[in-house]
């Protein structure tokens, strides 16, 4: 097999899995005799991104592999393919995320330290859930919390090869910084983390000024005699019974 046929084996690959591929899985996919050398697949990646130079599409290699990808100049204008809006996430969320990822391994608690608020169990749920962080073991202190760190699937998602791949970030206050590097959507503003709000009780009698002493008055007396009306309605009436010595007598 030339390099020709090699690197038009390895582009239907790519297209037909999917996901990224490795070099160890695409060498697999070739057969006995004909199966190439690493460095002949990585020269056929390599000859595939120089026809690729004028197009809208690339492979770009991640923590998994390598795959095809659109080019990110042209995400924007594609983004109309996909009928389902992506998913809109916290603040809070992208920053606890940012947090595992640039000073993994970390605790919920340390984590909450840094960030100076609860951290809400649906916020690790969710970043597990997606696969975006895992849990790598326990720190040696009372209570064992559990410490978590990105995974591979992370990495992917968000291009990257490796963790030295991420964007500098000097403190936590430049998060959205790396959410406009890393291509993050926007995201909702989260009060959760805020005090609750306490509603107002009602006011009796909204309209009067607490220094309408006149009408205060009038309000103070009709309240009076309604309390004197229902003492005296429920004041118990007794009769003037005969005494049954005089009637007997």
């Amino acid at each position: 097999m030339d390099a020709t046929e090699i690197k038009y084996f390895i582009e239907a690959a790519l297209l037909a899995a999917g996901r990224p591929l490795n070099i160890d899985q695409l060498q697999k996919l070739f057969d006995g005799r004909m199966t190439p050398e690493k460095a002949e697949i990585r020269q056929a990646i390599n000859a595939l991104n120089e026809d690729y130079e004028a197009r809208g599409i690339i492979i770009g290699e991640v923590a998994s592999g390598f795959r095809v990808q659109v080019k990110s100049g042209m995400a924007d204008q594609l983004q109309k393919l996909w009928e389902e809006r992506p998913p809109r996430y916290s603040r809070a969320l992208f920053e606890t995320l940012a947090l595992v990822a640039y000073r993994q391994p970390i605790t919920r608690g340390e984590i909450e330290e840094v960030r100076g608020v609860s951290v809400s169990s649906n916020i690790m749920r969710s970043l597990v859930e997606r696969d975006w962080v895992r849990v790598v073991g326990h720190r040696d202190v009372p209570g064992r919390p559990e410490m978590f760190a990105t995974t591979k699937q992370f990495l992917d998602y968000f291009g990257l090869k490796k963790l030295d791949d991420l964007p500098p970030l000097a403190d936590l206050s430049d998060w959205e910084s790396l959410r406009v590097q890393l291509n993050l959507p926007e995201v909702e503003e989260d009060t959760s983390d805020e005090a609750p709000v306490v509603p107002e009780l009602p006011v009796l009698y909204p309209e009067i000024r607490e220094d309408d002493d006149e009408v205060a008055d009038e309000i103070a007396e009709e309240v009076g005699e309604v309390t004197s009306a229902q003492d005296d309605e429920e004041e118990l009436v007794v009769s003037e019974w005969p005494d049954p010595v005089e009637s007997g007598g």
